[in-house]
């Protein structure tokens, strides 16, 4: 006799077939995936971070607070483009 729990499961399952298990070959595109997002994220962040030196060391301040804001908004795009990646693959295209 199945739980009241594993009911609602196989519910969830049939109104959202999304929710389904993914398979090993998704799984293993998705840690792929995220191994090269970090990568690139290292990266921009070891660039970035020679350019702030660079701009702080010269008492460019303004520059300095351009690039922090540069590390930020490249941080936010290379992570809504992983994530935008990954849901391909978990729909399947």
């Amino acid at each position: 006799m199945k739980s009241a729990y594993e009911l609602a499961m196989e519910r969830l399952a049939k109104s959202d077939p999304a929710a389904a298990p993914i398979s090993a070959e998704k799984k293993a595109r998705l840690g792929e995936i995220d191994r090269v997002y970090q990568g690139k994220l290292a990266e921009r962040e070891i660039f970035l971070k020679q350019q702030l030196g660079t701009a702080l060391g010269a008492q460019k301040f303004d520059e300095a607070d351009q690039i922090r804001k540069q590390m930020v908004s490249e941080r936010a795009r290379l992570e809504e483009e992983r994530e935008e990646e990954k849901e391909r693959v978990r729909r399947g295209k």
